[in-house]
């Protein structure tokens, strides 16, 4: 590909990634991010044959930004595996509360060409660093089980605080204490 295709073919993805931080999954049309790159509604197929591969490249940008913040956040890995757990939750919920367009396309498999090898390699690691600490906090239990059950709750709980439904139903103020409690659901208590 020439430097001015690959150009292009970012403009597409950088259009797509602002599309979606901006104003949702929803309007992530071929048409409207051609339009919105100043080139025809045709151009789009030249780089990308599929929508679902365009939507799969941005979705790619926002696994890339989530497993960034989750690698600073953790840092050089010196809190136990616990306290890493909590952070990696932290910083997961705040990207699905801050990032909510791209979030949902993020997961969105049905949506994406999930079979891709560059969003597989983009969009695994991260399951795979919790797994690790879910392995290291509970050695004895099923990591990927675990974690994914784990993985599971928090989308809920990051969906539920979204639409403002656990705000209406526990009170609360914050999501901290709904992620000490799926926590301590999945993990077990914090030994004192």
């Amino acid at each position: 590909m020439s430097e001015s295709e690959l150009g292009l073919r970012d403009r597409l993805v950088e259009v797509g990634v602002d599309l979606v931080t901006k104003e949702g999954a929803q309007v992530l049309t071929l048409r409207e991010i051609a339009r919105r790159a100043g080139v025809s509604h045709g151009a789009p197929r030249r780089y990308f044959p599929t929508h679902l591969e365009l939507l799969s490249a941005i979705a790619r940008r926002g696994f890339a930004d989530l497993g960034a913040r989750a690698a600073t956040a953790l840092g050089d890995g010196e809190a136990g595996p616990r306290d890493q757990l909590k952070t990696l939750g932290r910083v997961y919920l705040d990207f699905a509360l801050t990032q909510r367009g791209m979030y949902e396309l993020m997961f969105r498999h049905d949506l994406l060409e999930s079979g891709q090898l560059g969003l597989r390699e983009t969009s695994l690691p991260l399951f795979g660093v919790l797994m690790d600490l879910v392995g290291r906090v509970r050695p004895e239990a099923d990591a990927p089980v675990v974690a994914g059950a784990l993985w599971a709750n928090l989308h809920g709980i990051a969906q539920l605080w979204g639409w403002g439904s656990l705000q209406l139903a526990t009170d609360a103020d914050d999501f901290v204490p709904l992620l000490a409690a799926a926590l301590e659901a999945h993990l077990g208590p914090e030994e004192r």
